[in-house]
């Protein structure tokens, strides 16, 4: 390790703690539904969205209408997108003539882009055109992205009202945030990217001369408009197979920042939004707190074991960190802070090989989405992801001091506490239950690309990133099967929506609640020992749930290491 590493890592987090409360205070205007300084331009294309759908944006719902609403657009979006990439090869704008995707595949990337995953069993440049990466795709990480934005709102009002029927309107709460959030900061963010050297084409590839005399030939297309959205809605993928380790992506150390904080930017400024929302700002810096103790405790074991570097090549002579697999251009310390980033926001954009990390290095990225999308996680399922957990944290806490559990002004009983079990329960369900089958099935043993501890780690890592909704992989496993393309995509519809509709009944139930004043005997949730509580109960449930699986993976891989074996 370095002091410029650590210099990197502690401007990174300084950044974002400047930016938090603009950013709070731009989506509070959105949640809110108050004007914005973009309205004088952008009203009139809002309002004309409400008329051509026939959406009253006043008109309340109750959770239900609300996750009806949700779910019946997802699937519309859903389908749009597998028609789209069924139909590939007869539509236009496809300059390399590529056929359409098998009924498989397109199960899994329709399905994976409405859930906000971009797990991709595929290379783009190679199999997708730019109107299936436009209109198929780009259009999924901007609704998919505000989606998760929108929730999160229903989930702040359930805790701000009082006695209310509704929780807001879906609709409403979708258009404000593309129009006035996404879509103005992603023309920025293209713009500045396409100064930095991203294409932004139509055209399907260029054919250049090496410096050696070879001809060789260049994807191109619409990249830095899908990078742009790919990065603020922590959505992940790649245009690129390389993702961002690949130049046309991410050509220098400057946007390799900027898309690190990108990605954090709107999950750091839900919980200053939630602060206000509730009427007590301590309470969203209290959940900001327990994000930077997960998130820097990652970074710093990360970074750790990437420096430290391999000691079986140390013992062959071969002195250093773990370069394997990652960009030189970036180094050690900005491919580990990368990593970290991305599966701590569930957003699965790559800049290296996470295969190529080291086993423990690798690990804490693993570990990340296992949390269930809480270390910042993606924009609005980190906080609500956050919320559930803080729900059971007061729940444990009520039964240390014999009361009934309050949160931010609202009892939290039996129906709350069954609702987040439930919702948080689905993951480690799902995750373990599908690994131990692709364990053991022959299908499933064909995928990785390395036997032992290691393949397995490839395989508990795909359905980890599937059910987290991050779309990040170890790269190891060969994924583009009937087999994974039908399992992973199962995988990411129950951890994106059999989290959201219990979240949903939450919000309901909450804001049909009365506030409760605080008392003498209510427990405080906004100093260090609520932060510790909370960060406790989280890494608990998660080290309890997955740690059988790690021992099997990572951790038997990393003995293996130290022991001068590879497996």
């Amino acid at each position: 390790m370095t002091i410029q590493g650590w210099a990197l890592i502690l401007l990174f987090v300084g950044i974002l703690l400047a930016l938090t409360k603009p950013v709070g205070l731009w989506l509070h205007a959105l949640y809110e539904g108050r004007r914005t300084p973009l309205h004088a331009v952008l009203g009139p294309v809002e309002r004309g969205f409400y008329r051509l759908a026939g959406v009253d944006p006043d008109a309340e719902m109750g959770w239900r209408g609300y996750a009806v609403a949700m779910l019946a657009f997802n699937v519309a979006l859903l389908l749009l997108t597998y028609a789209v990439l069924r139909l590939q090869g007869v539509l236009p704008i496809n300059p390399m003539g590529f056929p359409g995707a098998s009924e498989h595949l397109a199960f899994n990337t329709a399905i994976s882009f409405t859930t906000n995953t971009n797990w991709q069993s595929y290379g783009g440049e190679a199999t997708m055109s730019n109107l299936a990466q436009m209109l198929g795709l780009t259009i999924h990480n901007f609704l998919s992205a505000a989606t998760g934005i929108a929730l999160a709102f229903a989930l702040f009002r359930g805790f701000a009202r009082r006695s209310a029927a509704g929780i807001g309107n879906f609709w409403a709460d979708l258009t404000r945030v593309t129009v006035y959030l996404l879509l103005p900061l992603c023309i920025a963010y293209a713009l500045f990217l396409v100064a930095s050297g991203v294409p932004q084409t139509l055209a399907g590839s260029v054919d250049i001369a090496t410096l050696e005399g070879a001809r060789q030939t260049l994807a191109l297309g619409p990249v830095a408009s899908q990078e742009a959205i790919k990065m603020l809605g922590t959505n992940g993928g790649g245009f690129f197979n390389a993702n961002s380790a690949h130049p046309f992506e991410n050509p220098t150390a400057v946007t390799n920042f900027v898309q690190m904080l990108s990605i954090f930017v709107i999950g750091f400024g839900l919980t200053w939004t939630f602060g206000k929302a509730v009427g007590n700002q301590r309470q969203g810096w209290a959940i900001l707190s327990a994000m930077l103790v997960l998130f820097l405790v990652g970074v710093g074991v990360t970074y750790a074991q990437e420096a430290a570097g391999n000691p079986v090549l140390h013992g062959l002579g071969v002195a250093g960190g773990n370069m394997e697999g990652k960009e030189v251009r970036f180094g050690i310390a900005a491919s580990s802070l990368f990593a970290v980033v991305t599966t701590a926001a569930s957003c699965g954009a790559v800049n290296a090989m996470h295969d190529s990390f080291t086993a423990l290095g690798g690990m804490i990225p693993l570990f990340n989405i296992q949390l269930g999308e809480v270390v910042v996680g993606g924009v609005g399922a980190g906080i609500y992801g956050f919320l559930l957990f803080a729900i059971l944290a007061v729940f444990v806490a009520g039964l240390m001091v014999g009361r009934t559990p309050e949160y931010v002004g609202k009892k939290i009983e039996a129906r709350e506490v069954k609702l987040a079990v439930l919702a948080i329960a689905i993951l480690p369900l799902t995750i373990l239950g599908m690994t131990a089958v692709a364990a053991v099935v022959e299908p499933g043993l064909a995928g990785p690309l390395n036997k032992g501890p290691h393949g397995f780690s490839e395989i508990l890592y795909a359905f980890t990133s599937a059910v987290g909704n991050n779309g990040s992989a170890f790269a190891g496993l060969t994924a583009n099967t009937p087999f994974y393309n039908a399992m992973l995509g199962i995988a990411m519809w129950l951890g994106r929506f059999f989290v959201i509709v219990p979240m949903l009944a939450i919000a309901g139930s909450l804001a049909a609640k009365k506030v409760t004043p605080v008392s003498a005997g209510s427990f405080p949730t906004t100093g260090p020992l609520w932060v510790g509580l909370l960060v406790g109960i989280i890494l608990i449930l998660g080290g309890l749930t997955f740690l059988p699986g790690l021992a099997l993976g990572p951790i038997a891989d990393h003995l293996m290491m130290t022991g001068g074996k590879l497996s």
